[in-house]
């Protein structure tokens, strides 16, 4: 029963991650996986938005690009959904951005009513309107325009991750403490700031409120952190909350398919969770009279979906 809610392919995503959508998911399918969530970023809406990596041939023609290259996307896994619905269960949902909060917010309540979408990943990856996971001197940019302390750019980072929350109210929160990558410390204790702990506890508090799911992330891991997303005193405060987890590879490619995931599955175990969440759509695959097929959110123990793994 093994299955991301976060993945990336060079297709719809190039210059940030590799290979195809459809060699992807046969990958997935030949390491065990039963259901795979696809969730290419979204489009955005400005140059001032796009990565160092995206301005070539120029900036404008990137973005003239996304929303074509978008609705491309959701056509071709639409495809693939159909073509390999006996070997796997395929999610068709996109990865959100919140740079400017009400424009996006906005945008995602567009995108998300496509019948082909069953789910969006709440995330942000920008703070300030800068980037702060692509490079050091971008997120000391975004420290800089917080005040130039760090502590002033991880509470601007949890106050917008309250707003994106509070308007959006994913089902899926993607790499909650995303802040921490490019850090002086990603591993500091962040309870030692009050104020930044306090902002923490009331994102998690929001979460729970409108029963969304908190994402075990290992791409961390293999980014060279000592832990994933989220770290443990977040999973922790969690798991206190009653909160539930889903479990994502949040791949860039076949090569990172599964990579960690046995590292992720134990630390969940450290925290006494036994089981973790994913989505089944009741139709499958493809909509019924141009409407969004039902979704019913299910439950895997971590037993089962180690056991469906067939890692090399």
């Amino acid at each position: 029963m093994a299955f991301t809610m976060h993945s990336h392919s060079g297709q719809f995503c190039p210059g940030h991650a590799v290979d195809s959508l459809e060699s992807i998911i046969l990958h997935a399918i030949s390491l065990g996986y039963k259901t795979l969530g696809l969730t290419e970023h979204m489009p955005r809406t400005s140059v001032l938005d796009l990565y160092p990596e995206e301005l070539l041939p120029t900036p404008q023609a990137t973005l003239d690009s996304l929303f074509p290259r978008h609705e491309e996307y959701l056509s071709t896994a639409a495809s693939l959904q159909e073509k390999y619905a006996d070997k796997i269960h395929i999610l068709i949902g996109f990865e959100g951005e919140w740079i400017r909060g009400e424009e996006y917010g906005s945008l995602i309540g567009e995108l998300a009513k496509d019948p082909r979408v069953d789910y969006f990943i709440g995330s942000l990856h920008h703070t300030a309107g800068i980037p702060i996971d692509y490079d050091k001197a971008l997120y000391q940019a975004a420290v800089k325009a917080c005040g130039g302390a760090e502590d002033g750019l991880y509470e601007k980072y949890f106050d917008e991750q309250y707003d994106m929350l509070s308007a959006l109210q994913p089902k899926v929160v993607g790499h909650f403490d995303l802040i921490r990558l490019m850090s002086e410390d990603p591993a500091r204790k962040l309870k030692s700031n009050p104020k930044i702990w306090g902002k923490i506890v009331r994102n998690l508090e929001k979460v729970k409120e409108f029963g969304g799911w908190l994402e075990v992330n290992t791409s961390g891991l293999r980014k060279g952190m000592v832990e994933g997303y989220p770290k443990r005193e977040i999973a922790e405060e969690w798991v206190k909350m009653g909160g539930r987890f889903t479990f994502s590879d949040d791949s860039h490619g076949i090569g990172q398919v599964a990579t960690n995931y046995l590292k992720g599955l134990g630390y969940l175990e450290s925290l006494g969770v036994q089981e973790v969440w994913t989505l089944e759509r009741e139709t499958h695959p493809g909509t019924v009279g141009g409407k969004k097929s039902g979704l019913r959110e299910k439950s895997v123990t971590i037993g089962k979906f180690k056991a469906s793994l067939s890692l090399p």
